[in-house]
């Protein structure tokens, strides 16, 4: 079984302090990776993970987002370094538990036309699963023709290569335990985004990428349904049990 499963910037890192790693939810989130794969609960796995307190900060800093591009020399070492080094840090905590974990940069991958239509090759993803790796991707920048560098989120990320690899299971690990009704109560099922467009918001912290409004569009467009929960569902998740929101 092949899983995308993303560890969002607020789950693994203090988003309100800058380039600052959150050392206890990692910790938590890659055990639960490393067991799910000792157990042969989970086959192949991507991970994706976003910016968080690293690449957001920089972005809003500059005036980068999904729509809002530079063409700045010193954004792109800014967003594009800090996102790389919150890279190397899940990297490197998930090989510390024996994980194959490897690296992929979109920046180095993608681009967007005009239109904003993005081209990711998932060649080299596709490979690295095949060889019994498990490639671990982040928010990026991305080249985009007529606007310099935009910011290309984990979400569409997530949404990309969960199609490309036919993954037969996708989560989002957030800060909440789902998409919340006005009462805050997990909502079990979301199909459209007019049924949700009344309690989703943007986020409580910095982030270029839309906040979980952005996220269902997101992943309405997937091709199979998508999970939304917390660091304390990952590892229902990966067990193949139930959890959170179901977006379909």
């Amino acid at each position: 079984m092949t899983v995308v499963v993303k560890l969002g910037g607020s789950v693994i890192t203090r988003k309100s302090e800058p380039e600052t790693v959150d050392e206890a939810a990692l910790d938590r989130a890659s055990d639960a990776i490393a067991e799910a794969l000792d157990s042969s609960a989970v086959g192949r796995l991507i991970v994706v993970h976003g910016g968080g307190s690293f690449g957001h900060h920089h972005a809003n800093e500059f005036g980068v987002s999904t729509t809002e591009g530079r063409h700045d020399v010193e954004a792109v070492a800014a967003i594009h370094g800090a996102m790389c080094a919150l890279n190397e840090s899940v990297v490197r905590w998930l090989r510390a538990r024996g994980v194959p974990a490897v690296p992929v940069h979109p920046f180095s991958l993608a681009h967007r036309d005009r239109t904003g239509a993005l081209s990711l090759p998932s060649g080299s993803v596709s490979t690295l699963l095949c060889e019994g790796f498990v490639p671990v991707v982040h928010g990026d920048l991305v080249a985009h023709e007529s606007a310099g560098v935009t910011v290309l989120s984990g979400d569409e990320l997530v949404v990309e290569l969960a199609d490309a690899v036919g993954a037969e299971r996708v989560g989002l690990c957030s800060s909440v335990p789902g998409v919340l009704d006005e009462s805050d109560a997990v909502i079990e099922r979301i199909d459209s985004f007019e049924a949700v467009a009344n309690v989703v918001g943007g986020s409580d912290a910095t982030d270029v990428s839309g906040g979980m409004a952005g996220k269902v569009r997101t992943l309405l467009d997937l091709e199979r349904p998508a999970t939304i929960f917390d660091l304390d569902g990952l590892e229902s998740f990966l067990r193949g049990e139930s959890v959170g929101t179901t977006v379909d």
